[in-house]
């Protein structure tokens, strides 16, 4: 019994205990705890600087537009410029050979001698063949006599008509033998094919040569010829007559005009065959000089601009990167039309391009940026120096 009622007593103090705690309205602070904790860390979070927080890719600002320098540089006409390599060499260069075999008995000219048309350079040993010379020539002159009296005689019909006849027949025989003995004659002489200069003679006097064997180069020099080879891209800017300026090895700056454009392409390098002649008259330009051809084609509309504004497009070719009127980057391939020491001549650019000249490099096609002026340090620096260099 008494162990019955103590249990008895312990559940009545249980269930006083419990409802004593459900009087006190705690049991609903279990789940709002957790509330209360969140809403404690969100007020610590506002209190924090705005770095700390985390962004979210919706709350990103978007990037700013670029700041790039510009200008719109002045246009002039420019002549085209095309610059090649190439040598100088004669207008016109022969090996002279004998006709026949024999001893060099004359040689009057020697080593640089200029000489005219006609001279004689060298003349073999031929004494039979001048003596052949000397006897038609006499033959000759012993039938034309014998024809001056046969004509008398039969003016006063004292000489048939056939005796007359065989006269005039002597007479052509005659001059024809005396034409092949001074033919033969001839062969034994080595004569100048044209006004030059007596560049090279490999044989001394009293020597043996055989028929065909060299004996003396011949050049003209006047005009020198400058000789190169010009893109098939080229061509179309280029006409007979033009000028050419060409500085050689030395440094010697002379002008010359295009006389020959071939019109068959090499296959090995797909250029074409360009002569410019240059005056020459004291012979002062050797040919076989280095020497750099500079091809001046029909002007065009173009600006000048320092080589660094030049960059590279999206399929690698060469050009400018300037600012359209929507404030996006646009590429413009160029067309160079010439390369000077103050800057590049550019043609392809159109008149209302604002050229990026700061900040290309930085930027690519359809980029939005914001244009700025350049300033007059910049431009001075950039596009005054290279105008005032082609005044």
């Amino acid at each position: 019994m008494p162990k019955i009622r103590f249990h008895k007593l312990a559940a009545i103090a249980v269930l006083i205990g419990f409802a004593a705690w459900m009087g006190t309205g705690e049991f609903s602070s279990v789940g709002s705890a957790a509330d209360k904790s969140v809403t404690t860390d969100k007020k610590a979070d506002a209190g924090k600087p705005e770095a700390s927080k985390p962004k979210t890719a919706e709350a990103e600002p978007k990037a700013a537009p670029r700041t790039v320098a510009v200008v719109t540089p002045p246009r002039k006409t420019f002549a085209r410029a095309i610059r090649i390599s190439g040598l100088t060499e004669a207008d016109k260069r022969a090996v002279l050979a004998t006709r026949v075999a024999g001893v060099i008995e004359k040689l009057p000219v020697k080593q640089g001698d200029r000489v005219k048309t006609g001279d004689l350079v060298l003349m073999l040993a031929a004494e039979e063949k001048i003596s052949n010379v000397d006897n038609a020539r006499q033959l000759l002159a012993q039938r034309k006599a014998e024809l001056d009296a046969a004509e008398q005689l039969a003016k006063t019909g004292n000489l048939p008509k056939l005796q007359l006849d065989t006269a005039r027949s002597n007479l052509t025989l005659a001059q024809s033998q005396l034409d092949t003995a001074q033919a033969e004659l001839d062969r034994n002489e080595v004569k100048a094919p044209f006004d030059g200069v007596i560049d090279r003679i490999p044989v001394e006097l009293g020597s043996s040569v055989m028929q065909g064997g060299e004996v003396a180069t011949i050049l003209k020099l006047d005009p020198v010829i400058a000789r190169g080879e010009i893109s098939e891209r080229d061509l179309r800017y280029l006409k007979i007559g033009d000028q050419a300026d060409v500085r050689l090895v030395n440094d010697q700056k002379v002008t010359g005009t295009v006389r020959y454009i071939s019109r068959d392409a090499s296959a090995q390098t797909r250029t074409f065959r360009v002569e410019v002649a240059i005056p020459n008259g004291d012979g002062s330009i050797p040919a076989g000089m280095t020497a750099e051809i500079t091809l001046s084609a029909e002007p065009t509309n173009a600006v000048m601009l320092p080589r660094s504004v030049v960059t590279l497009g999206d399929k690698g070719d060469l050009g400018i990167r300037a600012v359209g009127k929507d404030n996006k980057v646009a590429f413009f391939p160029i067309d160079l039309v010439d390369d000077t020491p103050h800057g590049l001549v550019l043609g392809g650019i159109p008149e209302d391009a604002l050229i990026i000249v700061a900040g290309q490099e930085l930027v690519k096609e359809g980029d939005l940026v914001k244009p700025v002026e350049a300033d007059q340090a910049t431009i001075s620096k950039l596009i005054g120096e290279a105008t005032a260099g082609t005044q």
